[in-house]
């Protein structure tokens, strides 16, 4: 099946929900202190999303701390937050009938050099693909920009999902930007980028943009920081 291209009508309302998105983002930043469980963070932000023009959710939001943080798709519970951890949130709001879809992961008071290396090695992962990703790119190059970098950093085995997929009326749509994806970008496609490590029981970190492919590259609907923030 080949990847979806969308309308302006569509293009704009995914960049609506990427829009709120980063407002939900800088909200619930300053939001965030020690002792704040990961349910009752993930319920603040779907109450911002759903305040704020959301006609709903564009899937169950992620988020999870410390340990937590090394299962890609973890569902919030009732740990609470310490000095020290690092917080993933993986949200999305629907607009007009179209997803939004972004990753980011702080750190709470503090990063360790660990910490802070890894989170490094995954923003670079992250910029090579945005980098990668232009009209007529096949899919697994994107995903090869991502991965080559992170292996070669020595973090190759805790890569253990796709750098990205097609985003529309689902959050999940063709293409699928994975090392065996044989389908091809193409202009117009709106497409998330997030590639990831995850270190089991200790930690993970994952980055994730929304962006509509265009003959130059991409244009990037996500503006929240991807510097580290620590909080």
């Amino acid at each position: 099946m080949a990847g979806k291209i969308k309308g302006a009508r569509a293009l704009l309302s995914i960049a609506r929900a990427a829009a709120l998105g980063d407002a939900c983002f800088s909200h619930i930043v300053r939001r965030l202190r020690p002792g704040l469980s990961e349910r009752e963070i993930a319920a603040d932000i779907e109450a911002f999303l759903l305040g704020n023009g959301a006609e709903g959710l564009a899937f169950p939001t992620i988020c999870v701390s410390g340990p937590n943080t090394s299962l890609p798709h973890g569902e919030p519970g009732d740990r609470r937050l310490e000095t020290g951890d690092l917080l993933t949130m993986d949200f999305g709001a629907v607009m007009e009938g179209y997803c939004g879809d972004m990753t980011r992961t702080v750190a709470i008071g503090r990063a360790s050099r660990e910490q802070r290396k890894v989170y490094r090695t995954v923003r670079l992962a992250q910029e090579a693909a945005l980098a990668a990703a232009r009209d007529g790119v096949a899919c697994s190059e994107v995903d090869r920009a991502a991965r080559e970098l992170i292996e070669r950093a020595g973090y190759g085995e805790f890569f253990t999902h796709g750098t990205g997929h097609g985003v529309g009326r689902e959050v999940h749509e063709k293409p699928t930007l994975n090392a065996k994806s044989r389908e091809t970008l193409r202009e117009n496609m709106p497409v998330t980028i997030e590639p990831g490590i995850y270190i089991p029981g200790k930690f993970g970190v994952r980055i994730e943009d929304l962006a509509i492919v265009a003959k130059f590259g991409i244009i990037n609907l996500v503006r929240s920081d991807k510097n580290l923030i620590v909080i």
